[in-house]
């Protein structure tokens, strides 16, 4: 989770057409902030951990109540004005979006389970809550495809190969190509590609964060799916673990930590 949140707190500056369009450009400065992004991520990742640990609650129930408890604790986030009334809704309902929110938050989802299918499963039910247009479905079960495919040893032309021929997105565009023509766009279908484009290109994990930024576009939340990705594959360097516990405050490090440990008793199975 540290590469989502990471990508999250680094692209917030640039949100809005912001960004310097270039990889120069300072990783941290006095505007960069957790967001909405940073605390559904934290959201779906308790829930997750609470359902694996033997709650008799369903998934879908579990992730309800947690993203309007985090919700809720952090009100100005930035959430977008649906879902921000969806947080406040005594019974809320799904309403068939299909916004970059579902592909933001599901990396947990990419780490936790022990087989593609159990992870796709997982990702859907994290998305269906609120985003349950086909394409708000399929942007969140991508990228934790993509995670999952990182984290067990696959290459970078395996997860390409496994992002086009099972989501039909487009990944033939380099992120030169992209760049000229990209604007501000909270779609998944116009974020994922791009987020995934731009871990595909990087070089290393902070490469990677650079590439996203200096795509523009909704840039904190394509950063943090570029980040989600990237953290699977090269790892996150420790100086910046720190920098990202620092900027968040005591409960999400709580998950985080959480979190961590957690990965670490799934994969010594």
């Amino acid at each position: 989770m540290y590469g989502a949140i990471l990508g999250d707190i680094i692209g917030s500056p640039y949100e809005f057409e912001r960004g310097p369009k270039s990889k120069e450009f300072p990783l941290f400065s006095a505007r960069s902030r957790f967001t909405d992004d940073s605390v559904m991520t934290v959201a779906v990742a308790r829930a997750l951990m609470d359902e694996l640990r033997g709650s008799c609650d369903p998934v879908k129930w579990l992730l309800t109540v947690n993203m309007q408890i985090w919700g809720r604790r952090y009100p100005d986030a930035g959430y977008g004005g649906r879902f921000y009334r969806w947080l406040r809704a005594p019974g809320p309902r799904p309403y068939n979006s299909w916004g970059n929110g579902s592909a933001m938050r599901v990396s947990a989802a990419g780490w936790l389970y022990e087989d593609m299918e159990r992870t796709r499963e997982t990702a859907r039910a994290t998305a269906e809550i609120t985003h349950n247009h086909p394409e708000g479905i399929k942007g969140a079960e991508s990228v934790a495809a993509a995670i999952y495919l990182a984290r067990t040893g696959s290459s970078k032309a395996e997860i390409r190969e496994y992002i086009e021929t099972e989501f039909g997105y487009d990944l033939s565009r380099t992120c030169d190509e992209i760049l000229p023509g990209y604007k501000f766009d909270v779609s998944c279908q116009g974020t994922v590609p791009e987020a995934v484009t731009a871990f595909l290109e990087g070089e290393d994990f902070e490469d990677v964060i650079r590439t996203a930024v200096s795509l523009g576009g909704d840039c904190d939340t394509l950063t943090c799916i570029a980040g989600s990705v990237a953290e699977a594959f090269y790892g996150v360097p420790d100086w910046l673990r720190e920098e990202c516990r620092k900027r968040v405050p005591e409960d999400m490090r709580a998950v985080l930590d959480d979190f961590d440990r957690m990965k670490i008793e799934r994969m010594a199975r």
